[in-house]
């Protein structure tokens, strides 16, 4: 047998275009961090997005503003390093392709030095041709309209965009930009069901998406709101568990432990030779100190 033949193959965009070309849905999850990774991993799921959620989801920010290229390359790093088979997409943070030569910079980073295998660019027609120069380079980009997360300041409250007739037509407008700027796929954020489809039917490329129906190619979701991390979770995600109640009771139960003294217990002591700790205690003869010599200098004497 040779030696690489256990090894895990990565996806590639290869790998996903046939999976849109077979009729497969296509699972996406963010993800921030090697050991969780390393789960989903194993889970099976294809697509792992480094999203700039992780400026809310897990550093504490108000909004995927103030994430930087140090975040961002910091937390793709340890999912690459916890993903071994699925296919890693790095989101692009606000203002680092903000020019295509600036963008082409720092999709390099992502994966000279964090070892993504793509990155993921908010904007349409406003973004295709930053999106072309960097594909250009050889670097595989996921498209990403509708709801923008790092355009909030300027879009105002979330809210579903595509309702009217200019906003519709401005998005189909922005997802054939994309396409033919030559991204593997492209995120549906906030969008009507309708029209998401109407999209999904007019691409080559897969659609993946976040609020906007089934009758996209593929889904993402956040993984705070897929785990049940908080009270609150947006109207189209789905909870498929509750962590925040496991995680609670977990820590509850610890801390009553640890007051009532009750951990750590036997199963996790160690315990060492009891000669052994006389030995080093001085309570075995050996140990003990000799008497001092008559021309020893007091241990209380001026020097």
């Amino acid at each position: 047998m040779s030696a690489t033949s256990d090894q895990v193959q990565r996806l590639t965009i290869t790998d996903i275009a046939k999976l849109h070309a077979d009729g497969t849905r296509i699972a996406m999850l963010t993800v921030y961090d090697y050991p969780t990774a390393k789960l989903l991993d194993e889970a099976g799921i294809p697509l792992l997005l480094v999203g700039d959620s992780l400026g809310r989801v897990m550093l504490g920010y108000e909004n995927e503003i103030p994430v930087s290229m140090a975040d961002m390359l910091h937390h793709t790093s340890a999912v690459t390093r916890g993903a071994r088979r699925a296919m890693v997409v790095a989101d692009m943070p606000f203002l680092s392709y903000a020019t295509p030569e600036v963008g082409i910079e720092n999709a390099g980073r992502f994966l000279s030095e964090a070892g993504a295998q793509a990155v993921k660019v908010e904007g349409g027609v406003r973004t295709a041709r930053t999106i072309e120069t960097i594909v250009r380079s050889g670097i595989p980009v996921m498209g990403h309209i509708g709801w923008t997360p790092q355009g909030s300041n300027s879009m105002g409250k979330v809210r579903v965009l595509g309702k009217s007739v200019d906003q519709a037509r401005s998005l189909l407008a922005d997802a054939h930009a994309v396409e033919e700027a030559g991204a593997f796929a492209i995120v549906l954020e906030l969008v009507p069901e309708q029209l998401a489809g109407a999209i999904t039917e007019r691409l080559r490329i897969p659609t993946i998406g976040i609020g906007a129906g089934a009758g996209c190619s593929g889904q993402v979701q956040v993984l705070t709101d897929l785990l049940g991390y908080d009270t609150w979770k947006p109207k189209h995600a789905r909870a498929y568990a509750n962590l925040r109640q496991t995680i609670l009771d977990a820590a509850q139960a610890y801390r009553a432990d640890v007051e009532g003294g009750t951990f750590p217990g036997q199963a996790e002591t160690v315990r060492m030779d009891e000669a052994v700790l006389a030995e080093v205690l001085g309570n075995s003869e050996l140990d003990r100190p000799a008497a001092p010599a008559g021309d020893a200098i007091p241990l209380d004497r001026d020097l």
